[in-house]
């Protein structure tokens, strides 16, 4: 409904006396309004009101059945309170508590028996311009509120393909196939979830954790892909990825790149204080870097880079196993044992008989027979 046709309003009129009805109906179709429902029978009123969703009620104060207060009352539990619907109420009573009563239950307006077809017209036309205005500027608000959501969506998914191609430029660096970053991603995900956080905590870890070794672009490729072990000297330099991830990451006014600077920081610390950039212990290490350490570790045990060859999953929940406590906290990798088991469960080749599967499904919450890396 707009302005220019307010004509093709839907007006509900309720009354039980039919000559009342009768002549509103005539005064309307006289102004060209056509699309009335007539009703004399007030019980029907919350159904007819969801079932045509009408932009103007004329309502009737007095009536045997159901009176107009208890009509107003009523009329709230269907009335979307944001988008409401004009309510005149037609009454021969000019008592002020009356009227006090009707406006505060939601009436707009008001029409005095015997009716002024002069009044009844200006008071109905008034309110349909108003409704016609409301629902331009509620339909304009949702469109501007959908643009800005389809907008919003369009920088995010802008974000994470340029922070994705971002960690590829490390990736590529020690791991030709680039998927390194995706798979940590994914796993730290999943961590995070079968530790019991929040939905959007999940999904900041998953989308920040694929940067945690951006530094690596700053180490030398003689370092970086040496095959054999590194001098100390060697080890200090690569040590370093840490903080330069952090220091590229750091002082952003984005969320997602403030926690991947926290992780890319804090990613190789250990549970025991031995870890590095600051030596931090136990929870004093960030949740994120602690989750990432962990799915980090398995990504690197479980695939070749050029300095080593993958281990099987076996040899690698073994090592988890072995540095749990120690190396990784040992809560992560209650959790991350729980991933595992939840993907080879999934995983219709995989021999479920197998003496790791048998270890890990009958131990997942047994925290002594846990892996860790």
């Amino acid at each position: 409904m707009t302005l220019a046709c307010l004509e093709l309003a839907k007006i509900l009129i309720i009354d039980d006396e039919e000559a009342n009805v009768r002549l509103l109906e005539r005064i309307l179709h006289q102004e060209g309004f056509y699309n009335l429902t007539l009703l004399t029978h007030p019980a029907a009123v919350l159904q007819t009101v969801v079932a045509i969703q009408p932009d103007l009620i004329l309502l009737d104060l007095h009536m045997p059945e159901l009176d107009g207060f208890q009509v107003l009352d009523r009329l709230r539990s269907v009335i979307d309170p944001t988008m409401p619907i004009p309510i005149i109420m037609l009454t021969a009573d000019t008592t002020p508590h009356v009227r006090w009563r009707a406006l505060g239950l939601g009436a707009k307006d008001f029409l005095i028996k015997p009716f002024d077809i002069v009044e009844v017209v200006f008071r109905i036309r008034n309110l349909l311009e108003t409704r016609s205005l409301q629902m331009y500027m509620y339909e304009h608000n949702a469109q501007l509120e959908r643009q800005v959501q389809e907008r919003t969506q369009h920088l995010e998914e802008a974000q994470d393909e340029l922070l994705a191609r971002l960690a590829l430029t490390a990736e590529y660096r020690d791991d030709d196939t680039g998927m390194h970053s995706q798979r940590v991603g994914k796993m730290a995900g999943q961590i995070a979830s079968q530790l019991g956080l929040t939905a959007e905590e999940v999904d900041w870890i998953q989308r920040a954790a694929p940067l945690h070794d951006l530094g690596k672009v700053a180490v030398p490729d003689h370092i970086l892909l040496k095959p054999s072990s590194l001098t100390t000297q060697e080890f200090i330099v690569i040590k370093q990825h840490s903080t330069i991830g952090a220091k590229i990451l750091a002082d952003s006014q984005f969320p997602l790149l403030k926690i991947a600077a926290e992780i890319a920081y804090s990613h190789h610390e250990r549970w025991d204080g031995a870890g590095y950039p600051c030596g931090l212990a136990g929870t004093a290490i960030p949740l994120r870097g602690r989750i990432v350490a962990v799915a980090d570790a398995f990504d690197v045990m479980t695939h070749t880079r050029p300095y080593k060859t993958a281990v099987s999953i076996e040899a690698a929940a073994n090592e988890l196993r072995r540095n749990s406590g120690t190396q990784f906290d040992p809560t992560i990798v209650d959790a991350c044992f729980a991933v595992l088991i939840e993907d080879l469960l999934l995983d219709a080749h995989y021999d479920l008989k197998s003496d790791f599967a048998r270890s890990v499904s009958s131990n997942v919450y047994a925290p002594s027979l846990l892996v860790r890396a």
